[in-house]
């Protein structure tokens, strides 16, 4: 089954409208039990479940409309090449959803860089979707929403939702039950911060990092089980607002996700040196007290993990650290 089917059974007897102009925003997620690993790639389908945090303020805003002479996308207002990394799989994505010959006007606003791990392209192709559905007139369901914006990428049908997102595994070929919604409850405490290591490209985009994990790295046949473990662990800290079980286990899940690219033939390893220094500055701060925990995605910047009544002193340990959610 490719990409097209299934937007040609999501949009079956859709017959909105269109308007000139389409806008949505879309926020950004960080995994807490991450995602790592395909069984289909042509539809983003995972492996495993997956679970994550919304980050409220960071994100990205999407305008877009139709035109007559290609396609035009601008992120941050500039204007880039049709051969640009962003630009050519942006334009991939739009000819799912193309209802002739017409080009795409697209001025995406990101908050974050894009392709250094801090979950730009989650927020962009959410807020893509979104944007389709407004200029469409489709008036899609949420779920809906979170499958189409799975096919550009697949965390991103996380970000379609606030708050703690669980994306279910799903088990159908034509990936209509792998979709994200939300945990219907609330821990306000909670805040997430990044320290920025480097903005620069990823060296090794996820897509093929993935591919060359699942392929090569002797440690990723254990990766599915500790996902499964790891998921019950966090999703029981989250009812019982214990934070230390649910930092512990974060932390875990993203050490153990970068020690099996370590391991990929060849590695793949997104560390810096700034990368070790920041984790070790964090085992330090719990060693004197502190409770705060790391976490990563696929790139050298850690994501800092605390409750509120802690914040003055995460400031004073990571006077560096930018504020995600909270």
């Amino acid at each position: 089954m490719k990409k097209s089917d299934v937007v040609k059974e999501i949009l079956a007897g859709r017959r909105g409208s269109a308007n000139p102009v389409g806008q949505a925003e879309a926020p950004a997620n960080i995994a807490l039990c991450k995602y790592w690993g395909k069984r289909n790639e042509e539809l983003n389908l995972p492996i495993t479940s997956s679970l994550s945090l919304t980050l409220d303020h960071v994100g990205a805003r999407t305008e877009i409309s139709q035109c007559s002479s290609g396609d035009q996308i601008f992120l941050s207002g500039e204007r880039l090449d049709s051969d640009h990394p962003f630009a050519n799989r942006l334009s991939r994505y739009l000819d799912l959803f193309r209802q002739g010959d017409e080009g795409y006007c697209v001025k995406t606003e990101s908050s974050v860089p894009v392709a250094a791990g801090l979950a730009s392209s989650a927020s962009g192709f959410a807020a893509t979707v979104k944007a389709l559905d407004a200029l469409y007139g489709w008036k899609l369901g949420s779920r809906e929403l979170s499958i189409l914006a799975r096919l550009g990428s697949g965390s991103a049908c996380r970000s379609l939702y606030s708050g703690f997102v669980e994306w279910h595994v799903g088990e159908r070929e034509d990936g209509m039950d792998s979709y994200a919604e939300p945990l219907e409850l609330q821990w306000p405490e909670i805040r997430l911060g990044w320290i920025l290591v480097s903005t620069a490209h990823k060296p090794v985009g996820s897509r093929e990092a993935m591919r060359r994990t699942r392929e090569s790295s002797p440690l990723y046949q254990s990766w599915p089980a500790q996902v499964a473990r790891d998921l019950a662990e966090i999703k029981a800290a989250l009812s019982l607002r214990d934070f230390t079980r649910l930092g512990e286990t974060v932390e875990a899940n993203a050490l153990a996700m970068h020690a099996t690219m370590m391991a990929a033939q060849p590695a793949i390893l997104y560390w810096l040196p700034d990368t070790v220094a920041v984790l070790h500055q964090v085992a330090d701060a719990r060693r004197q007290g502190v409770s705060v925990y790391a976490t990563m995605d696929a790139g050298p910047n850690v994501k800092i993990l605390y409750q509120a009544r802690d914040q003055d002193r995460v400031v004073e340990r990571f006077p560096q650290i930018s504020f995600l959610c909270g």
